[in-house]
């Protein structure tokens, strides 16, 4: 029998890009799982699982409490974006002293995410919560173009669409529509202020209602009109963590989080910081991983040791830089070439192929979302911000990703 405490993971997402959450949290926890499907990858790292309708509350429910009946639960935890809700209300009906679900609820809706920002004075985007054509057309001519059209509740950047005149509003706010039909928290489209500057996000984690910013992350963006991320960069000794954390711990308190990690998008507008969103979860796209090359923070485990009500080990035992390319072909299609012809020098920490020739890939300008278009990522480190773009820069000549285009 085991001595170490038992957490359960509710919905371990994707092994490309979650698998390294799982396998952290397990090198502190035994780890049972609530998911919807049977546990392929998972498997090394759980002791036990019970598989729901996740889509249903009861079953929900019923799941963790016969898991709960099995385990002495120390608690209940999520990185699953569109998990949050459930698993905090999950949590609590557990007996657990986790987020509030109405917390959950605020990060997810990004209108009340607004709403709080503007009552509690944290710098963000004019926004305006839509439910038709014309009255999205009516906010983008009061907040001045361009504009970003983005449904309420959802993520991954899909269905947001930059509108540089009333020529492209039509067709954006019917794929912000279509996109927020699906939404649990809302099903509204937003009209918001494009910030124009850098974007960014700062990964944070809150203790009892302290909030400390462990790293800044730089992005770089696909261009307009869409927002797909390409790159992601964190230097430990990134020198605009200062002026983005007291923004970052504003944001957080705003919205009522006092436990937890958080994953904050922003924009430095002029210099200054001004918020996108509050994810209230470990961040996608490996980020956490990046933070652990970087500083040796290990956010999962961070985030394993909050659900159980343990004071997370935020000690950097690291000062490094770390970074991720994301592998997109030029052309929606069927792949026929995906491969690295170059070495594997210990400073290519990782490189995966997700997809394989005769897979189709659809980009976002056609139709498709992150989920059908990335081909992989490779992940590098250095000794700073200038080391790794080189090593970014010298790996993505190495790849050849070439597709049959559609006739």
């Amino acid at each position: 029998m085991s001595a170490r405490p038992v957490v359960l993971v509710v919905v371990p997402g994707d092994e490309n890009y979650r698998s390294y959450c799982l396998e952290q949290v397990a090198d502190a926890y035994d780890v049972v799982l609530l998911t919807g499907t049977e546990p392929s990858w998972e498997k090394p790292h759980i002791t036990d699982h019970a598989v729901v309708d996740l889509s249903d509350p009861a079953a929900l429910l019923a799941g963790g409490q016969a898991l709960a009946g099995r385990h002495d639960l120390a608690g209940v935890m999520t990185w699953d974006e569109w998990s949050l809700v459930p698993t905090a209300r999950l949590a609590r009906q557990l007996g657990f002293s986790a987020t509030a679900p109405e917390v959950m609820q605020g990060c997810r809706n990004k209108a009340r995410s607004r709403s709080l920002f503007a009552r509690h004075g944290v710098p963000s985007a004019a926004s305006v919560s839509v439910r038709t054509g014309q009255e999205a057309e009516a906010a983008a001519e009061r907040i001045g173009y361009p504009v970003v059209l983005k449904p309420a509740s959802h993520a991954g950047a899909i269905g947001v669409l930059r509108v540089d005149d009333r020529d492209q509003l039509t067709a954006a706010y019917q794929a912000a529509e279509r996109t927020a039909g699906q939404g649990t928290e809302s099903t509204s489209v937003l009209v918001e202020e494009f910030l124009d500057g850098p974007e960014i996000s700062v990964e944070c984690v809150t203790y009892r209602g302290t909030t400390t910013v462990v790293a800044v992350n730089r992005k770089t963006i696909s261009p307009p009109p869409h927002f797909e991320q390409l790159v992601h960069c964190i230097d430990a000794a990134d020198p605009i963590l200062n002026l983005v954390a007291p923004t970052a711990r504003a944001a957080v308190k705003a919205l009522g989080i006092t436990n937890g990690v958080s994953h904050i998008e922003m924009r430095l507008v002029h210099g200054r910081p001004r918020l996108i969103e509050v994810n209230g979860r470990l961040a996608g796209d490996m980020i956490g991983h990046l933070v652990r090359l970087a500083t040796g923070i290990d956010l999962p485990r961070a985030a394993a040791d909050l659900a159980c009500g343990r004071g997370p080990d935020l000690t950097p035992t690291r000062s490094r830089a770390a970074a991720i390319g994301l592998i997109y072909p030029d052309a929606s299609g069927t792949l026929t070439h995906l491969r690295h012809a170059g070495p594997r020098p210990p400073w290519l920490d990782r490189l995966h192929f997700q997809r394989r020739p005769g897979d189709r890939v659809v980009l976002p300008q056609d139709g498709g979302t992150l989920f059908t278009a990335r081909a992989g990522f490779y992940i590098v480190t250095g000794r700073n911000t200038a080391e790794v773009t080189e090593r970014l820069d010298t790996v993505a000549d190495e790849i050849t990703v070439t597709t049959q285009v559609d006739r």
